[in-house]
């Protein structure tokens, strides 16, 4: 390796963990915060809020008496309540259980339901970021128009020679092929789209400046590369966005669906694509990888996919949305994260799915990474995705984990005592293990197995 890829390689690791660590900070900031100010509104005393671990660089304590801090490792953070011997809310001395009262200033004789709204408040509070974040990425991009309009033109090989594409942006189509067009939203506008003829060229109706005109168009589902999956194999490959995939293993592709068609039949062979990329044309060699996929009535299908998202041939028009629609949209976008990684979890725990759609802290790292440098929009939806996942892996019922306090906590509501201290370490041992082999798994899942 020449000194020039060394360093190459060197800047690419350093972004990558940059990335990591800032999606890292904004998520753990945000979780640690809710645990925060939620016990301080119960009255649960906190002496220290810390963003890092290590030695302190900066501190200062506020009026309430907790001491803020910037730490020399951004690995996280943490909230250490009165009495808690360590991050985890570890009682620092062995004693009697205490007496819970309605003026608790510790986490540990603050009463159940104080501790358990203080507990749960982390997790919510990802959440919640979740939907805000979500919410501003619907505000910024707006929703597609109720009739479909050119917002730009993509940049496309020409039709042939001498020939150019006819529409324009701001031209709103009426009809193609002489079949009208329904609203862009639906299913009935994807099967529109699949009934159109299998070729290049179509015969637009459209309204431009109070008329009507018949023009020449692409195929509204040319292959164009709207996006490229992080970790995935067109990634690898070097397929960028914006890239027109004109052919696969020799075949003409004319729409999307034929490039589908011919990775779903590979089985994993290696294929060559064919592309147009401002002008000039490009070969790749790619394989398709097995993907387990989430399917709209529940459950997974296995699929052989590339990673090529793929779009329209042009850029449609949008309009602005309004707060409600769009915290709308970022709630059901957050729940739709937490319904597929729960089932996806538990398709893996059956062996019903691999193993390796559980990814590490090697992988995550590079998508952050892929994210930020696609731009601030992929970057702010990955916060909001990863800080939907940790809020949820928060809540499984695993000692040390927010959720495992709350598992002991339902059972002091039922027994009317803690667990004893000897049963509380072997659980933390057991949750501590449970953890690390996760962890353990995404690693090798990223670094030998898949």
């Amino acid at each position: 390796m020449d000194i020039l890829s060394f360093l190459h390689n060197i800047g690419a690791g350093g972004q990558t963990i940059g990335a990591f660590v800032i999606a890292l900070l904004v998520i753990v900031t945000v979780h640690e915060y809710g645990h925060y100010i939620v016990g301080r509104w119960v009255g649960i005393k906190a002496d220290v809020f810390s963003v890092g671990f290590g030695p302190v660089l900066i501190s200062r304590r506020d009026r309430y008496g907790t001491r803020w801090q910037i730490a020399a490792l951004p690995l996280g953070g943490y909230v250490r309540f009165r009495e808690d011997a360590d991050p985890a809310s570890t009682k620092s001395t062995p004693a009697a259980p205490p007496q819970r009262t309605a003026s608790a200033r510790t986490m540990h004789n603050a009463p159940l339901w104080a501790r358990s709204a203080t507990v749960i408040a982390g997790p919510v509070f990802n959440f919640i970021l979740s939907i805000l974040l979500f919410a501003a990425l619907a505000l910024a991009s707006g929703r597609m128009s109720d009739e479909l309009q050119v917002g730009a033109l993509r940049d496309l090989p020409p039709p042939g020679p001498q020939m150019a594409y006819q529409i324009l942006p701001g031209d709103r189509i009426v009809a193609i092929e002489q079949s009208p067009v329904p609203p862009p939203i639906g299913g009935d506008f994807e099967a529109f789209l699949s009934a159109l003829p299998r070729a290049p060229l179509l015969e637009y109706q459209v309204l431009r400046d109070g008329q009507r005109l018949s023009l020449m168009g692409p195929h509204p589902r040319v292959a164009v590369v709207a996006s490229v999956a992080p970790r995935s194999a067109a990634q690898e490959a070097g397929v960028q966005a914006g890239d027109v995939i004109t052919a696969v293993a020799g075949q003409p592709v004319v729409v999307f669906d034929d490039l589908r068609q011919v990775v779903e039949a590979s089985g994993g062979q290696p294929l060559e694509l064919t592309l147009w990329r401002g002008g000039e044309v490009h070969v790749v060699t790619i394989a398709a990888r097995r993907v387990d996929e989430p399917q709209p009535q529940g459950g997974f299908e296995t699929h052989w996919r590339v990673g090529i998202i793929s779009d329209l041939a042009f850029v449609p028009a949008r309009q602005p949305l309004g707060w409600a629609d769009a915290l709308e949209i970022g709630t059901q976008q957050t729940w739709d994260i937490i319904d597929t990684s729960l089932s996806a979890f538990l398709h893996i725990v059956r062996g019903a799915i691999s193993s390796c759609n559980l990814s590490g802290v090697v992988s995550i790292a590079e998508v952050s990474a892929t994210m930020a440098q696609s731009g601030l929009q992929d970057f702010v939806f990955f916060i909001a995705l990863l800080s939907t996942a940790i809020g949820l892996i928060n809540l499984f019922p695993i000692p040390v984990l927010d959720g495992g306090h709350l598992l002991l906590y339902a059972y002091e509501a039922v027994v009317g005592r803690p667990p004893r201290d000897f049963a509380l370490r072997i659980l933390i041992s057991i949750g501590l293990a449970a953890i690390i082999s996760l962890f353990l798994l995404g690693l090798l899942n990223d670094l030998v197995w898949c």
